[in-house]
């Protein structure tokens, strides 16, 4: 079957409010060597794409223009030296950039054959949040069973996987939400302990909740003048992971109670990272992950879906912070 040279795609146009990202046609991406181009079904819309639309988070260098970190699809064409993958099979990936089209292309190893029970849109919903929590929690952030783990923002993207995986994993788990109706919505995830950050000190409930022991691993994606809350929440031999800042990346703290509590302080961010550290991460999913994941055991919380046409309603509820669970596009 022969494949179409344009597509419809959905394009930031300057930088600003959702209003810029407009559905325009434009031409479709061609695979190159060890790369697939996917048909999408559909993509899953992060905080990383917010802050590309507000020209704050400008895309790898030689890589796509357009948002959308991950998608769910069928394999259209094969690049050369593809290998494990046929024309039609159905595949998460997680992508550099492209994911708001009708095509994109994936590198190879960065996809994952999409179980027969998982539908395209929880499928996509999976790569961008999956793969910055393990990385993050796990392997920086070496969370084992009987840990105690706190995840702020817990019921966006990141935060519904971060409390799922912890606690299928074995941790104690807590984590910080902006309303009651979401520390109801924490708990039912499996969250031991949720707290409105509104009314409520996050540090002081730690330590209450622990019996000022403090929590092993925290994943942070707020940054700001929670940086010095993280570190006196933490245990001794405790983690700081962070992978955002929604707050800002600049605070003053103090570093004796770092050295005195033995603490590290680490972070990263995915999309920069090579497509070897990027594979080792989808086979992880593969293998520990996704069987969970199909099992039921871990679920993918979809809080609602948009067509591509709409991505700027999509982004809007994103920004609204109202959402509960992820937004994907369907296209």
């Amino acid at each position: 079957m022969s494949l179409p040279t344009t597509m419809k795609a959905v394009v930031i146009e300057g930088k600003g409010g959702p209003e810029v990202l407009q559905l325009r046609d434009v031409a479709v991406p061609q695979p190159g060597a060890h790369e697939v181009l996917i048909k999408v079904a559909a993509a899953g819309v992060n905080r990383p794409d917010v802050l590309q639309r507000q020209g704050n988070y400008p895309p790898p260098k030689g890589h796509s223009e357009l948002p959308g970190l991950e998608v769910s699809g069928s394999v259209a064409a094969l690049g050369e030296g593809v290998e494990g993958l046929v024309i039609g099979d159905a595949v998460l990936a997680l992508v550099p950039g492209g994911g708001y089209a009708d095509y994109t292309v994936a590198p190879a190893v960065c996809c994952i054959k999409k179980p027969d029970a998982m539908s395209f849109v929880e499928a996509a919903a999976i790569p961008e949040t999956f793969f910055t929590v393990w990385h993050n929690v796990f392997e920086r952030g070496e969370l084992k069973a009987g840990e105690k783990f706190l995840v702020h923002g817990g019921t966006g993207g990141i935060g519904v996987t971060a409390i799922q995986l912890a606690k299928a994993f074995g941790a104690y788990v807590m984590t910080t939400v902006g309303s009651d109706e979401k520390c109801e919505a924490a708990r039912a995830l499996g969250a031991d302990v949720a707290i409105n950050y509104r009314t409520q000190d996050f540090s002081d409930v730690v330590k209450n909740e622990t019996g000022k022991r403090g929590v092993d691993v925290i994943l942070d994606m707020v940054g700001g003048d929670y940086i010095d809350k993280n570190i006196r929440a933490l245990a001794d031999d405790g983690r700081l992971v962070n992978i955002a800042f929604q707050k800002g990346s600049t605070a003053t703290i103090d570093f004796m109670r770092v050295m005195l509590k033995r603490l590290t302080i680490t972070g990263s961010t995915l999309r920069i990272r090579s497509n070897d550290v990027k594979a080792r991460i989808a086979r992880a999913i593969e293998a520990q992950v996704l069987p969970l994941v199909v099992s039921g055991k871990i679920k993918v919380p979809i809080d609602g879906t948009y067509p591509l046409a709409q991505a700027g309603e999509a982004h809007a509820r994103m920004e609204s912070s109202a959402h509960i669970g992820k937004i994907v596009l369907t296209v």
